[in-house]
């Protein structure tokens, strides 16, 4: 068992412009886009072929004719929505918002590094937006506006499709649900339209309404049953909706190891003998949803969650729960070292399982802490975030002489801290205060380079060497143009063989390489090919034809 596996994040960022109300989201969006474009890629278009959001996991298609519009995400835009990041990610228009697709990678140490490293190229092109526009665009990293909007930070992991979907759905309820204790990045206001005066730990939660679906903008569910794996028909790709947008890295790690680590559960239940269906039942809750809204409007941290079958549950207790399943797994499956640890596979997996118990203990401290001792919980501050902007808000409203939560200079604090421009972030300047497990370093390394153990690597080599010869891309497809057709004149909307015959240009001009194995064309697997080719049509040509 291992934490390993592929992974990767989304995120969408609030867009606004500064010093003024009047401003369109959609406009500012396409303009950060265009931002960050070059000469040589922005004729390069998506390939929506291999989208397909009406794919239900649980085994039904929705029709399209009942889908909303916003649900049929594999409908191309006419407009410049989409751009191959240096590092292979993907940034674009969603919506009312620009969105970083990271890279794929493969653990979550490598899978943060990825999605903050989006932070420097979107601030680096809301930037050059201000330049190009003259007018000065913001973005900030988080999930709500406070009347009534949210957008969202997804996660997405590759695992085996041999696994019942019921299960996943069963274990990853009760994992998301409670997860929140540390994973949550805070938020003034209680409900959509923060109509409560309060703080809760999560920025998502209160916009959960349903316990299972295939909707990601209304309705949103707990569990996404979205069924678009990018990768060969052995894997599925658990799509995950409820997290926040957190800007410390500890529980951004923690968010994507845990649930990493309880997908190998999972897959290795049987083989460990583990009764697996016993641990989903006896943590089904009556009321999933409502356990989601109450877990983040718990500041103690003890609230009692009515199971189905009777009883009840503190989400810290359900986290234990499941860390206990995933030791009992090991166990089984690796052995035991000396001290009765499980003989994990890898570092990364070490040093998850260790900061998860690190996490059941700092949360184990904050709820048996009264609201002075949690302001002086400084060790755990640096490693949970809504605990951390805690502090800073009461301290301020303390010396406001107890101002209210709805106090707007509050809700100021909050919005400054998920900025993305370092000179208006508070996060910012606390920032050498959270425990680091990314440096700077690394991350301007990531902004410009793909990971080189996945595909990301053979995309954003080929953009980066051939990319007049690109005509379009996706996770798991890229096409190119033969070197000796680059005279025709080519406006590929769609990014597809007809689209281009349409404009004139033949089928044999284009080549295109299936992908679908995300660890199969890295830089280690391709290089060579990359390396001997005089063009991009002569590297997929032999890529594809490799024994």
């Amino acid at each position: 068992m291992s934490v390993q596996r592929v992974m990767g994040t989304e995120t969408e960022y609030a867009v606004s412009q500064a010093g003024t109300r009047h401003y369109q989201p959609v406009q500012l969006s396409f303009d950060v886009v265009a931002a960050a474009t070059t000469e040589g890629n922005r004729h390069i278009r998506w390939d929506y072929r291999q989208e397909d959001p009406v794919n239900d996991a649980r085994g039904t298609r929705l029709d399209r004719a009942a889908a909303r519009p916003d649900m049929l995400t594999d409908s191309p835009q006419l407009n410049i929505t989409n751009v191959i990041a240096p590092n292979g990610g993907r940034i674009y228009v969603d919506h009312a918002h620009p969105e970083y697709s990271a890279p794929e990678t493969t653990d979550p140490f490598q899978a943060v590094t990825y999605d903050h490293a989006g932070d420097r190229l979107m601030l680096a092109a809301a930037r050059q937006a201000s330049h190009n526009t003259g007018h000065a665009i913001e973005l900030h990293r988080n999930n709500v506006d406070g009347k009534g909007a949210s957008w969202g930070t997804h996660e997405n992991y590759m695992m085996q499709r041999a696994v019942p979907f019921d299960d996943v759905a069963g274990l990853m309820t009760a994992h998301f649900i409670s997860r929140q204790i540390w994973a949550g990045s805070g938020r003034v206001g209680i409900g959509e339209h923060s109509e409560i005066a309060g703080y809760q730990l999560s920025q998502r939660a209160d916009y959960i309404h349903a316990k299972i679906g295939l909707q990601t903008t209304f309705d949103r569910p707990i569990i996404n049953t979205r069924d678009e794996p990018h990768a060969t028909g052995a894997y599925r790709r658990l799509h995950v909706i409820v997290g926040d947008a957190n800007r410390m890295d500890t529980p951004q790690v923690l968010k994507l190891g845990v649930t990493s680590m309880l997908l190998w559960t999972l897959e290795h239940a049987d083989e460990a003998g583990y009764d697996m269906r016993g641990l989903i039942e006896g943590l089904r809750l009556a009321d999933p949803v409502e356990a989601m809204h109450t877990v983040s409007h718990d500041l103690s941290l003890n609230a009692e969650l009515a199971l189905e079958y009777g009883g009840t549950i503190t989400a810290w207790q359900m986290q234990v729960r499941l860390r206990g399943a995933v030791y009992a797994v090991a166990a089984s499956v690796l052995g035991t070292d000396t001290k009765g640890e499980p003989a994990w596979e890898d570092r990364q997996t070490r040093n998850v399982m260790a900061m998860w118990g690190q996490a059941l203990a700092d949360t184990a401290a904050i709820r048996h802490a009264s609201d002075d001792e949690r302001l002086a919980l400084h060790a755990e501050a640096g490693r949970v975030e809504w605990l951390l902007k805690w502090q800073l808000l009461e301290k301020m409203r303390r010396r406001l002489g107890g101002a209210e939560w709805n106090d707007p200079r509050l809700a100021a604090i909050d919005l400054s801290w998920a900025a993305l421009d370092p000179a208006r972030s508070i996060y910012a300047k606390v920032a050498s205060h959270t425990e680091r497990i990314v440096d700077d370093a690394q991350l301007d390394h990531a902004a410009s380079n793909a990971p080189e153990n996945t595909r990301a690597w053979l995309r954003a080599e080929l953009v980066r060497r051939f990319p007049e010869q690109i005509v379009a891309a996706s996770w798991s497809h890229i096409t190119v143009r033969k070197a000796d057709s680059l005279s025709h004149e080519l406006d590929v909307t769609y990014g597809n063989a007809s689209a281009a015959q349409s404009h004139g240009f033949r089928q044999e001009d284009l080549v295109s390489l299936d992908m679908s194995d995300p660890l199969a064309f890295g830089k280690a697997q391709a290089a060579a090919f990359v390396d001997d080719a005089v063009d991009a049509a002569q590297a997929l040509g032999a890529i594809a034809g490799r024994s």
